[in-house]
């Protein structure tokens, strides 16, 4: 039985569903079939009793005086040339078991034990019925009745059976052809209805066949562009499937899109740095090879200029690392309840010293996240390094952490409207801001990590700034969820709260 499961289980599912409609189906016309046939076997059993018990009605004078008849003469043997209608089998049965025929009858019913039964106990006087069989074999309906015998001479009374029958040739014939038609009609129904499975489960399971044949496709080609035809209004198991493999193969599509994007945007940001870099070490060294001193001032000039670009590759290197983390959120075991407020303060610090011609206003209040530190602080670090590179000399920066909103506005050249939706964009740069050092990766790393807390991000243009500030400028707001008390259970001490870091704290990345 494991092996035959085994083997059914190997079958396509189109197949399996084939087997299991013809065997249901199967199952549903054989419990008919029977009942059907008992039915019917029952109805043509009734009708042949209904004439047997018709046949031996003893009130009626002919089957008294052929009664008598044939207990005076108690043949035997059937009389020659003598044919019935109906009943053509009939005969007394005494008490001592002398069988007498009817002058009528055409052969003897072997006689049974429940015919003297009847004999002995004069019941049931309604008679009982029975399939039996002639002397000759020939198949019978056989109705055993009780009556008495009255001896004419001694009046005495003594028990015996009248026994009648009929043959059951046509009636079984009957229930054979039933049983043939009832047959051929089922397996014609098996066959059908396996035949509507087979193509029911083959238009059914298509989408199937067609994704499968997608999935192979991208499998084998690496193409995303495959795309399954969905209605637009149909809504079941395979329309589902098909609609999640097409929302599929679209983010793997726009992921490896993006991993591209990315791979040729770094490549691009790598090599301006590079290049520099390359020109100022070969100057340097065609001076060695050559004997030809450089002036100092201008090999300082280029050993700057080579630290600068070392720094720049460094913190590209690091903003791509910090990106290569997967998108999964929050993960745990990295996060835990911070003082925000700390954070901005070690922040501002740092602020000052990047720009210590500028006026940082600052008004923090209190506030307390969920969040990684690291990322935290280098997200809060990355917006106020913003607002001091495009800070005019002199300028003025406000800073404001207050229920959950902290907002850093500075008095900038601003950001023009159509640049905005692309300000969080990896490795997008300002065409204004091209000429500035950074690697576009900054604001990218603010919105990932502002994400990954539960929080938002935006970049909005501020309002004209006072007489002298430049330009309206820029306000970051960042949104963060969380309580102006640590939670109870977690303290936040101050063994929690990330240690201010020194100006050489961890890279940075710059829009």
């Amino acid at each position: 039985m494991t092996g035959l499961a085994r083997r059914v289980r190997a079958l396509p599912i189109r197949a399996r569903l084939s087997l299991l409609v013809a065997a249901a189906v199967a199952f549903a016309v054989a419990a008919v079939s029977v009942t059907c046939w008992f039915i019917v076997q029952g109805r043509l059993y009734d009708q042949v009793d209904s004439d047997l018990k018709k046949a031996t009605m003893l009130n009626d004078p002919q089957q008294r005086d052929q009664a008598r008849e044939a207990l005076n003469n108690c043949s035997q043997t059937p009389r020659e040339g003598v044919n019935g209608l109906r009943t053509t089998y009939s005969q007394v049965v005494t008490a001592n078991g002398t069988v007498c025929l009817f002058t009528t009858s055409v052969g003897e019913i072997k006689v049974t034990e429940a015919d003297h039964e009847v004999i002995g106990n004069g019941s049931p006087r309604e008679g009982s019925y029975r399939n039996g069989t002639a002397e000759d074999g020939t198949e019978l309906r056989v109705l055993t009745l009780p009556v008495t015998i009255t001896n004419p001479v001694t009046q005495e009374t003594a028990g015996a059976a009248l026994i009648a029958a009929v043959p059951l040739k046509g009636t079984q014939s009957t229930l054979n052809d039933l049983a043939l038609i009832l047959l051929l009609v089922s397996g014609i129904g098996v066959v059908g209805a396996g035949a509507a499975g087979l193509w029911v489960a083959r238009t059914g399971l298509r989408p199937v066949d067609d994704l499968t044949r997608a999935v192979e496709h991208v499998a084998r080609t690496e193409d995303l562009a495959v795309r399954i035809p969905v209605e637009k209004d149909s809504d079941d198991e395979i329309a589902r499937l098909s609609r999640s493999f097409n929302s599929m193969t679209s983010s793997l599509a726009s992921s490896r899109d993006l991993q591209q994007q990315l791979i040729a945007d770094a490549g691009h940001e790598l090599r301006t740095p590079l290049t520099s870099l390359r020109t100022n070490i070969e100057l340097l060294t065609r001076s060695e090879e050559t004997g030809r001193p450089i002036p100092e001032a201008d090999r300082k000039a280029l050993l700057a200029s080579v630290k600068a670009q070392m720094t720049e590759l460094a913190a590209l290197i690091g903003d791509l690392q910090e990106l290569s983390r997967p998108d999964t959120g929050q993960q745990e075991g990295r996060t835990r309840i911070l003082a925000w407020h700390d954070v901005v303060e070690s922040a501002l610090r740092r602020a000052r010293l990047r720009g210590p011609e500028l006026t940082i206003e600052a008004d923090v209040s209190p506030w307390y996240v969920r969040a990684e530190p690291a990322a935290l602080e280098r997200a809060v670090v990355n917006i106020l390094d913003n607002a001091v590179k495009f800070s005019p000399d002199g300028g003025t920066i406000g800073v404001r952490l207050a229920d959950g909103v902290l907002t850093v506005r500075d008095h900038g050249p601003g950001i023009p409207a159509d640049e905005l939706p692309h300000v969080f964009d990896r490795f997008w740069r300002s065409p204004s801001a091209r000429a500035l050092p950074g690697s576009g990766l900054g604001l990218s790393i603010v919105a990932r990590t502002v994400q990954q807390a539960g929080g938002t991000v935006s970049l909005t243009p501020a309002g004209p700034g006072p007489a002298g500030e430049g330009g309206g400028g820029t306000v970051a707001t960042v949104r963060l969820p969380g309580a102006p008390v640590p939670p109870p259970e977690t303290g936040a001490a101050d063994g929690d709260r990330p240690e201010p870091e020194g100006p050489q704290g961890p890279a940075t990345a710059r829009p």
